[in-house]
């Protein structure tokens, strides 16, 4: 009778570690922020071809910075976070702006009526 009881021990805790395991990889996925594991300020850096784009509404984007913005736009809540960093608000970008570049470069599969802080993308 004894060796029952130990088998269904250790079952159990089996049990109970593959359940805590996988709710661990699940959290991992939380852990990051809005661009996964990379910075939010170096991703930043990346959009520096569009700084003056995302600062004046009727100035043409360049094609670097539509470059930079088609791979950007894949992910929109980190292309979000990254208009909301302390380094472009530091560049002088303005959110407000900057959400219409996706549109401005012509980009088709652009994340339209997506909500990026008070704004939303065209």
């Amino acid at each position: 009778m004894e060796t029952p009881v130990k088998y269904i021990c250790v079952l159990a805790f089996l049990v109970s570690m593959t359940i805590a395991g996988f709710h661990g990889v699940e959290g991992t996925a939380y852990y990051y922020g809005p661009c996964g594991k990379h910075d939010i300020e170096k991703e930043a850096e990346k959009l520096e071809p569009c700084t003056y784009a995302a600062q004046h509404r009727r100035v043409p984007v360049s094609e670097r910075c539509c470059t930079v913005m088609e791979k950007k736009v894949k992910n929109p809540a980190c292309l979000c976070a990254v208009l909301y960093s302390q380094k472009a608000y530091n560049a002088g970008v303005r959110p407000e702006i900057a959400v219409t570049i996706p549109k401005r470069c012509n980009i088709v599969d652009r994340p339209v009526g997506y909500q990026c802080g008070a704004f939303t993308l065209p």
